[in-house]
């Protein structure tokens, strides 16, 4: 009869460490993916880089303009020549994991 018992109680405690072991596992991939040094936790995380265009139409207005009609601005804040994008987020990237990309803005035709 002791030996159930005992056989019990170790069997609970197995599957109480099993238990806590899943948690903390779980907990881990969970906030891996959502911390470090990303500057983007929310927005087409399923994206290898987030671009968005918009088109405007006096874009010769705009400082940054270049003879193709677009001006591409810094959203992931490590530009150089901020607030003008100057492919930093590329590296930023590839040693985050992160999928931050540029703002650019078109001269609609």
């Amino acid at each position: 009869m002791v030996e159930l018992v005992l056989t019990e109680n170790v069997l609970k405690i197995i599957v109480a460490v099993l238990s806590m072991a899943v948690a903390i596992l779980l907990h881990l991939r969970r906030s891996a993916s959502t911390s470090g040094n990303r500057c983007n936790h929310s927005i087409q995380l399923d994206n290898p880089k987030v671009v968005d265009k918009v088109g405007f139409t006096e874009i010769e207005e705009l400082p940054s303009c270049k003879k193709n009609g677009t001006a591409v601005f810094c959203r992931c804040w490590k530009s150089k020549n901020f607030p003008y994008c100057d492919g930093s987020h590329a590296t930023h990237n590839r040693e985050t994991g992160d999928n931050v990309g540029p703002l650019i803005i078109a001269k609609d035709k």
